[in-house]
């Protein structure tokens, strides 16, 4: 396993990060293939034994079960020290909004059920998980400037948002003397690869680290065509995000499988390897044992110019989907039905 700094910030994490969407109870979330907390001790050990240090887990996945597994299995498995600790809040409610509760008070909140849930006194990485167009940004900032000077934060990162969202939040940051965004954790994989446009250039001029989700697009860039698996077939998320392009991205594919064959290696660590040329610390779920060990053999693959050239050559442009197709004001409240409204989540 290889280590880097996470951005501009001093935590040393592996190059590839834990996701850990997939441990969770299933009759507490969104997805039918998540693991019980047997099998995700079992994925989070084996992941510690590969090197891996940085995990990723979020206060929505399975109504806060994910966090719950993933702190007793970092406790009973390693020491405090030896892991870098990631985790993910919502925006307000709708309820919240109504009630008057400020974003300095919901983030609090958030803070505290997230360390309650996980077991810990503090987060290594807290990250803004959709952008909130209902919450003022100097209430974000500020709230989650208190709970880094309060000791359970170090660091905060945010998930999808635009270039200029996260210039404009850092920008703020500075002006108020608050803590900046370290990292970035957006859409970006080989088949989707609109990060590039902005996002990949902020992040090279402000050293903010890019830690993307769907590495694998969904389990899509580590499976031949025509191959499938039980998340291919459940994820209706997945199939939102990438049935529309399925044509196109299918010769992307086909040369993943290519050269898989030709280095003698699996589709996993060509796809991996392609993406850690790009990216500080790609987040990668595993729900099998196998899946932790491709992941850690990418960090050891080098691609020749050549091969990269091949795998990106024939990528076209796309639509943006999912999360980021609605971060606008006008999407705001449907926004919130899926990222609050499916979950039931205790903060009092």
């Amino acid at each position: 396993m290889q280590y880097t700094k996470l951005g501009n910030s001093d935590l040393t994490v592996s190059r590839i990060c834990m996701g850990c969407m997939g441990f969770g109870d299933p009759n507490n979330g969104q997805h039918s293939w998540t693991l019980d907390e047997e099998h995700s001790r079992a994925i989070i050990r084996h992941g510690l034994e590969m090197g891996i240090n940085f995990y990723d887990t979020a206060i929505g996945y399975q109504s806060g079960t994910s966090e719950q597994y993933v702190g007793r299995a970092l406790r009973d498995f390693a020491r405090r020290d030896e892991v870098v600790v990631a985790t993910k809040f919502l925006s307000r409610t709708q309820e919240e909004i109504e009630n008057g509760v400020s974003g300095q008070q919901h983030i609090q909140r958030m803070i505290d059920t997230s360390l309650k849930n996980l077991g810990l006194d503090y987060v290594d990485l807290y990250i803004y998980h959709m952008w909130d167009h209902q919450t003022p940004l100097y209430d974000v900032m500020d709230g989650l400037n208190r709970i880094v000077q309060a000791g359970k934060v170090r660091y905060i990162g945010i998930s999808n948002c635009f270039a200029y969202q996260l210039a404009k939040a850092n920008a703020l940051a500075e002006k108020e003397g608050f803590a900046k965004f370290v990292s970035i954790q957006g859409h970006y994989n080989l088949i989707f690869r609109e990060e590039e446009r902005e996002m990949a250039k902020l992040c090279a001029e402000d050293n903010i680290a890019m830690t993307p989700y769907s590495a694998l697009a969904g389990g899509r860039l580590s499976k031949h065509p025509g191959e499938t698996s039980r998340r291919l077939e459940e994820d209706s998320y997945a199939k939102f995000k990438y049935d529309a392009t399925a044509q196109q991205d299918s010769i992307i594919i086909q040369r993943v499988a290519e050269l898989a064959e030709k280095r003698g290696v699996t589709m996993t660590e060509i796809s991996l390897a392609w993406l850690l040329t790009k990216v500080t610390a790609p987040v990668v779920g595993a729900t099998k044992c196998h899946h932790v060990e491709g992941a850690a053999k990418a960090t050891e693959l080098v691609l020749a110019p050549e091969e990269i050239s091949y795998l990106e050559e024939a990528y076209i442009p796309h639509n943006l989907v999912g999360v980021m197709a609605q971060n606008t004001p006008a999407a705001a409240k449907q926004a919130h039905v899926w990222s609050t409204g499916n979950q039931k989540i205790i903060t009092k």
